[in-house]
Parts: C-alpha cells; sequence; structure tokens
C-alpha cells in the first residue's frame, strides 16, 4: 500500500490530475483505508486530495489552514500561483461560468446535452453523466466578442487563453473551448456559484442560457429585499490552487 500511495502522491504532484477510471485512483475514491492513509500522506505536505462526482480526474490542492502561509496577507497577498493575471483569472471565471454551470445544472438532472426540454420519467434513476455528454463547450468568437474588449483585447485574450490551455483549464480546438481536466476542480462550486447566479454574471447567464429559475430567484429577492445590499460573505478562497511555486502569483 505504501508504494501505492508514494505513486498515486507522485502522479498528482507531477501531472497535476489523474483520471478518476485509473486504477489508484479509483482505490482513492473507493477504499476507506486506502484514502485515510493517502490524506494522511498529502497532508503532512500541506495537501488534501481534491475531487468531486461531478469531474472526471482528481487532483491535490493546498489545505485551508495552508492558504495563509502559502499566498501571504496584507499588501503581500497573492491572488493564485498559478502566474495569471488577473484578466486571466477573470477570464478563467467567465469560462467556468459559461461551461461548468450549465453542465452541472444537467448533471443534477440527469439530462445529456441538447436533450434540456425532453422529459424522461427514469431520468433519476440513470447514472451520473461527465464529460462530452453534459459539456458543451463554447465558441472562442462568441467569447471575445462579449468579454474580449474587457479583458484587454484580441492580445490579451489570446495570451490569457494560451495559459489557460497549458495550465489544463480549458481544451482548445478550432476555436471551440471545452472543458479541461481542472476546470471542475479547482473552483469551489459552493462558494462562486451563488456569487454568479445572483451577481456578477447573472445577465450574461440570463442572456446565453436563457436560465429562466435565476429570473424567478430574481424577481423574489427584489421584492424582499428591495434596495438592499445582497453581498455575499466569504467563507475562504475561491479556488483551489494547486501546490506549484506561488512566486509567480500576482500580488494583488
Amino acid at each position: 500500500m505504501e508504494h501505492e500511495i508514494k505513486t498515486l502522491t507522485a502522479r498528482l504532484l507531477a501531472h497535476r490530475v489523474v483520471p478518476r477510471a485509473d486504477a489508484l485512483a479509483r482505490k482513492a475514491l473507493l477504499d476507506d483505508i486506502f484514502r485515510a492513509e493517502l490524506d494522511k500522506s498529502l497532508a503532512a505536505v500541506g495537501l488534501r486530495l481534491v475531487e468531486n462526482p461531478y469531474a472526471e480526474h482528481i487532483a491535490a490542492a493546498l489545505l485551508p489552514e495552508m492558504t495563509e502561509p502559502v499566498f501571504g496577507s496584507g499588501d503581500a497577498w497573492l491572488n493564485n500561483n498559478l502566474g495569471l493575471p488577473r484578466d486571466g483569472v477573470a477570464l478563467l471565471v467567465i469560462l467556468w461560468a459559461l461551461i461548468i454551470l450549465p453542465k452541472r445544472e444537467r448533471q443534477i438532472a440527469r439530462v445529456e446535452a441538447g436533450k434540456e426540454n425532453q422529459s424522461d420519467m427514469f431520468g433519476a434513476q440513470k447514472p451520473l453523466e461527465t464529460g462530452e455528454a453534459v459539456s458543451t463547450g463554447i465558441s472562442e468568437d462568441a467569447l471575445y466578442a462579449d468579454f474580449g474588449k474587457a479583458l484587454g483585447g484580441r492580445t490579451r485574450f489570446n495570451a490569457n487563453l494560451g495559459r489557460l490551455v497549458n495550465l489544463g483549464f480549458i481544451v482548445r480546438r478550432n476555436r471551440w473551448l471545452d472543458e479541461g481536466p481542472m476546470l471542475d476542480l479547482m473552483i469551489d462550486y459552493a462558494q462562486l456559484a451563488p456569487r454568479i447566479i445572483e451577481g456578477a454574471l447573472a445577465d450574461v447567464l440570463l442572456r446565453r442560457e436563457g436560465r429562466e429559475a435565476l429570473v424567478d430567484k430574481r424577481v423574489d429577492d427584489d421584492i424582499e429585499e428591495e434596495g438592499g445590499d445582497d453581498g455575499i460573505a466569504s467563507d475562504g478562497p475561491l479556488f483551489d490552487l494547486p501546490p506549484d511555486d506561488a512566486a509567480d502569483g500576482e500580488a494583488r
């Protein structure tokens, strides 16, 4: 078991992600004793295993108590350890909102992409789908038309897309952007989704996805809290960042 744990730990650090279908990854997810030993091994160096049933891969990220020692505090606080500039982080959040939020809705509803309006009386009994069956991606040209100027123009947009491709957040093919192995792992859905759905990108999501549930929720919120402040307090960092060298991160 010790050799298997060392092997899986080394692969997580060297490759950033390991497919859930991998034999050692499956053992970590299904074998409680193996998982406990793996967690102990990762915790010894300030890391934890990151996985969720909606993603096709697993990864390693910092333990919450290691966030401040690694990223600093006050004027020296780093907003990421991936070398992404601010507009790169903004592009990452936008891509996550436009790809992962619709994907998660399809997964929860057990509906494949393109069949959202078809009823299935046995849908709840279907296994949870991942990959292309539920994750459709977006057009690079449409993304640039909506956000390109705000993100620094064509040169900055292309440069940041290249960074996100290299980091494994997206896959870029023929001007089409698909989910990469890191996109559904390294951003905390529970924290970021409400902030987007109820705030920053709500209008964009309404326009692009026709999210009726969002309309109903926003109307209810307006009635109950007209003129109120709907800010959401932060429970910690939005991003579960992989354990790379933090020296290249941008200071805020």
